[in-house]
C-alpha cells in the first residue's frame, strides 16, 4: 500500500460515502457490493459480419484486490446475443436483473453460512458499472458521442470534433469510485 494510491475500491471515497450514507448496510459484514460489467464483442473473427454478443457480467468488491476481478468471482449473469446493438431494447433484457438488485438492496435473501452453519439475510447493493463510452451510452441514455460527451460535466466540457473524421476529440476517463472525472484532451496520452 503506498499513501496517495487506491489499490481497492474500499479505499476510495465513493465506498466511505456510501458507507456514511447507509451506515447499516455498511456495518453488516455479510453485505456484498457488487460491480456490473458490460461490453460487446463480435464473436466471429470477421467483423463484416453484423452480429454481436453482449456478455453481461457481476463482479463482488468485497473480496481482496488479488480476488476481486478473477474469474472464479466473476458471475456471467447474462448474454445478450442479436445481429445489432441492443439501444433502447436492452431494457428488456436487463430488467429480470435490475429487479433482482432491487429485491437485494430493499429485502435481502437468505444465504446460508457454511463456516457457521447457519442461515443469514444478505443484501447487495451495485456500486458502479465498468463499460466503454459507446456502452455507456445505450446502458445510461446519455449521448457520449456528441459535444457535450460528459455526464458529470455536461456543458462545462465541450467536445470538439476532430479534422479528418466524424469523431468528437477529447477522451473522458471515470474514476468511479473517487466521483472524479479525468480529461484527457489527446488520445495518445493513453498509449
Amino acid at each position: 500500500m503506498e499513501d496517495g494510491c487506491v489499490s481497492h475500491s474500499s479505499e476510495a471515497e465513493a465506498w466511505k460515502y456510501f458507507d456514511r450514507i447507509h451506515p447499516s448496510f455498511a456495518a453488516e459484514a455479510c453485505n456484498v457490493r457488487l460491480g456490473l460489467c458490460a461490453d460487446r464483442f463480435n464473436s466471429y473473427s470477421n467483423a463484416a459480419r453484423p452480429y454481436s454478443v453482449w456478455p453481461i457480467v457481476i463482479c463482488v468488491y468485497n473480496l481482496p484486490p488479488h480476488m476481486c476481478m478473477t474469474r472464479p468471482y466473476m458471475f456471467l449473469s447474462s448474454v445478450i446475443p442479436g445481429t445489432h446493438n441492443p439501444k433502447s431494447k436492452i431494457n428488456v433484457y436487463l430488467q429480470p436483473l435490475i429487479d433482482e438488485f432491487k429485491i437485494l438492496w430493499n429485502e435481502g435473501i437468505h444465504t446460508y453460512d457454511v463456516h457457521l452453519n447457519q442461515t443469514f439475510k444478505m443484501k447487495a447493493a451495485l456500486m458502479c458499472t465498468v463499460n466503454d463510452f459507446p456502452t455507456y451510452e445505450i446502458l445510461s441514455g446519455w449521448s457520449t458521442h456528441k459535444a457535450l460527451s460528459c455526464p458529470v460535466c455536461q456543458d462545462q466540457l465541450r467536445g470538439t470534433y476532430l479534422h479528418y473524421g466524424r469523431k468528437c476529440h477529447g477522451l473522458i476517463v471515470f474514476d468511479v469510485f473517487s466521483h472524479g472525472t479525468i480529461h484527457f484532451d489527446e488520445i495518445g496520452l493513453l498509449l
